[in-house]
């Protein structure tokens, strides 16, 4: 198929697309109105305006070798992704400029372009970017000295996923607001790429790319749609990691273990690069992967991962076990997966998973009032979350957040040229100017289950409704101007109501919504209580008096909710002789869309709950799973999870650290080191070894810690290597032929080993072998 560009002025971003079968409407043409997601926008344009855009500038600045105005924020902004925040920052105020249309934020916008010119222009190459000496580590990848882990880049903590942000803040600044400087900077910083891997041959540019890199192959297609010039799309398709690509393109889910969401920006770059050449394999992979992840591998809030991995798909034991439940950042990436297909191919399934994730992760990760954000959202029962804090902890996903809830408005419509698509039951008008009409929706959903939507102006157009599949078959109803019409879904799952509309007209839509219950994806004996599409949950105080700080902090670890973990087999759940028990389910006279089920929740302080959507619970434990037995099993079920849990809990109260080897953010949390490192997944187990050696750094303020516990696997029997422990010898282990795939080795450090407050242990391999593979470090009580 013929590459057709499309070169459009001023601040439109053209996407090079054979023929799009739909288009969202430009968010500046798209206001919000009273609700929940017009109170989160207001509550993220405080936060964004609170933000010092001098701290944020102060990465790029000390690269630039320029006077640093003020100190850069502490956290993830200070311990090597520094500069990720600005590039998150540029696109949160660009979509927030572009749907709100407040002259302060664009008026930051220019001043943060404008530092970041003089920043780009010092270095005179293109470069720009925050990264601890980053020009010294581009030097040696280009002159082809090169080691590439899966979190690092010659030694920097993923450096393309850093840079990315700051390739997709200055595209997101010219799209959204015209700025013409982040133009001409976004493709000089293009060019620095191109001149960087020029000398890279194919083998080392796959290698570089099993460090997570962001969405460069996204941005790269984009930067080949704003100029026309091929060469981006060439670095486009080198910068996709073919690894991921392949067994996606064959219809094949190899997920299992991966870190989460380094794939889904991977995948956002195949679709864009599949629509731009109409080459089959890219947007195959693409559709794979969203299936395979909706369908297979979501919890009811929408999001996915466990300590932000894809776990086993068959088992979701680790979403309970666990209190690094769904990532934030991933719910993000994957409402930008969803709005692409849809934009490819409208079907009723894109939009049913939108507005699940949309309003019980995504707009449930922001504390109100304050503005904090959510990185883990645990599913563990009576558990809870934390929250950032403006100034304090520059995560990932406050980076995502800032911008999540700055475009609101980005999916509730769409058009083919002909046809309007309402996907969306949120208050809002849309200009539809290039048909001279406004349309008006107005609704209380999903307190209420019913929508009026008013057009303004006169035309022939088609309007395409939404019909949700939580919505039973015929229930749904339609009356335009008062009088009922047919309201049948078509194929993609879209009501269409086609006629000559008139300024006054008015078409009122009833979603009715039943409370139901939707089990764990593996079928296991956990439940989430819905009602329409939205997720219910209820706030639990299993500890008496308790005070849980849910306002995290700058420490390096404080975006995990550290609160002690209460066992499962204390958690209230659902007790009937029935299994139709979702009718023991009412609601409560007077308070929209909250529930009670008398007689059917048992458990510690359960008198009065309540249930209520999750996007509305926040400051408290909390359950949103919940296991189901019958009286009489009600003593078996509980004696049997305290047994499996009692093995787990003990470990975990003598555990005074730990680090899971090969998982990304454990290992950069633990000042992982190495010298000819390697990472990989073994039976959906991660490991890590080398041919020279690798370090943690293990935290023991108290100095309590008494023993190692190293787990090995029998298939690296005969691998020899030394263990240090602050660079003193140990032990020599020889790995052996143990009768059980996996195995633990306990090694008793001896007393006050602990040097301020940490322990480094070092595995150093023996000539000819290697240290490792390592699959779990504790150190224990």
């Amino acid at each position: 198929m013929k590459l057709v560009f499309r070169l459009l002025g001023g601040a439109a971003l053209a996407f090079a697309l054979s023929a799009s079968a739909a288009e969202l409407f430009p968010l500046r043409d798209v206001r919000l109105t009273a609700s929940p997601f017009l109170d989160a926008q207001q509550t993220d344009l405080r936060y964004l305006m609170a933000l010092d855009a001098d701290r944020l500038l102060a990465p790029f600045r000390r690269e630039a070798g320029l006077p640093i105005v003020k100190d850069s924020y502490g956290n993830w902004e200070s311990s090597g992704l520094d500069g990720h925040m600005g590039g998150h920052y540029l696109s949160a105020l660009a979509l927030m400029h572009a749907s709100t249309g407040d002259p302060q934020v664009l008026e930051r916008l220019s001043y943060f372009v404008a530092e970041l010119k003089k920043c780009q222009q010092a270095g005179g190459d293109g470069y720009l970017g925050g990264i601890p000496g980053g020009r010294a580590a581009w030097a040696d990848i280009m002159a082809g000295k090169l080691h590439a882990d899966n979190f690092s880049v010659n030694g920097k903590w993923v450096p393309w996923y850093n840079l990315h942000k700051v390739y997709a803040g200055l595209r997101d600044a010219w799209h959204y607001t015209g700025n013409d400087d982040a133009r001409v900077m976004l493709i000089a910083l293009s060019d620095w790429a191109l001149a960087l891997t020029s000398k890279l041959s194919d083998e080392q540019m796959q290698a570089m790319l099993k460090s997570e890199h962001g969405g460069m192959n996204e941005v790269l297609a984009d930067v080949a749609s704003m100029t026309g010039d091929m060469k981006y799309l060439h670095l486009a398709r080198r910068f996709s990691h073919q690894a991921i690509l392949r067994p996606l393109a064959q219809g094949r889910d190899q997920l299992t273990g991966l870190h989460a969401n380094t794939q889904i920006p991977k995948v956002l770059g195949f679709e864009r690069i599949g629509r731009m050449t109409g080459e089959a394999k890219w947007t195959d992979a693409a559709r794979t992967f969203w299936q395979t992840v909706v369908d297979r591998r979501s919890v009811a809030i929408g999001g996915n991962s466990v300590k932000e991995h894809f776990h086993d798909s068959a088992d979701f034991a680790p979403m309970i076990d666990e209190v690094e439940g769904p990532e934030t950042c991933n719910t993000y990436n994957m409402l930008k997966l969803t709005s692409m297909l849809f934009q490819r191919k409208p079907g009723v399934a894109y939009g049913d998973y939108y507005e699940r994730a949309l309003y019980n992760h995504v707009l449930g990760s922001q504390r109100p009032g304050t503005g904090g954000f959510v990185y883990f959202t645990p599913m563990r029962p009576n558990h809870y979350r934390v929250y950032s804090q403006v100034n304090e902890g520059m995560w990932c996903c406050v980076g995502s957040g800032i911008e999540s809830h700055a475009k609101y408005g980005e999916f509730i419509y769409a058009h083919d040229g002909a046809d309007l698509y309402v996907n969306l039951f949120i208050p809002s008008t849309l200009d539809w100017k290039a048909r001279n009409l406004r349309i008006t929706q107005a609704t209380a959903f999903p307190d209420q289950s019913s929508t009026r939507i008013q057009v303004d102006g006169t035309g022939k157009f088609a309007l395409k409704l939404r019909h949700p599949g939580w919505v039973e078959a015929g229930a749904l109803t339609v009356k335009v101007n008062g009088k009922r019409v047919l309201a049948s879904a078509g194929q993609d799952g879209y009501v269409r109501i086609e006629r000559t509309w008139r300024t006054g007209d008015t078409v009122d839509v009833t979603l009715p919504m039943t409370t139901r219950l939707e089990q764990m994806p593996d079928g296991s004996n956990w439940y989430a209580v819905l009602h329409g599409p939205i997720v219910l949950a209820a706030k639990t105080a299993p500890f008496k008096d308790e005070k849980l700080n849910f306002l995290a902090g700058d420490a390096r670890m404080d975006h995990i909710a550290h609160g002690r973990t209460c066992p499962l087999e204390a958690a209230p759940l659902f007790v009937s002789d029935t299994k139709d028990f979702i009718k023991r389910f009412r609601p409560v006279p007077g308070q929209p869309l909250t529930f009670e089920a008398p007689g059917l929740v048992q458990g510690t302080n359960v008198a009065g709950l309540r249930f209520i959507p999750f996007f509305r619970l926040h400051d408290s434990r909390y359950m949103i799973y919940w296991q189901q037995t019958t009286p009489a099993g009600l003593s078996r079920m509980r004696a049997q999870t305290a047994e499996a849990e009692a093995e787990r809990i003990a470990l975990a109260r003598r555990t005074v650290d730990q680090v899971a080897p090969g998982e990304q953010q454990p290992e950069s949390d633990h000042a992982f080191a190495g010298e000819g490192a390697d990472a990989g997944v073994n039976g959906g187990r991660h490991w890590r070894h080398a041919s020279g050696w690798f370090s943690y750094r293990l935290t023991d303020k108290a100095g309590e810690g008494r023993v190692l516990r190293l787990t090995f696997a029998a298939a690296d029997a005969g691998r020899k290597f030394d263990v240090l422990v602050n660079d003193r010898w140990l032990r020599t282990i020889e790995l052996a032929a143990d009768a059980q795939a996996f195995y633990d080795v306990d090694i008793e450090l001896p007393a006050g080993m602990a040097r301020d407050g940490a322990l480094t242990v070092k595995f150093v391999a023996h000539p000819g072998s290697l240290a490792g593979g390592l699959y779990g470090l504790r150190l224990l009580r």
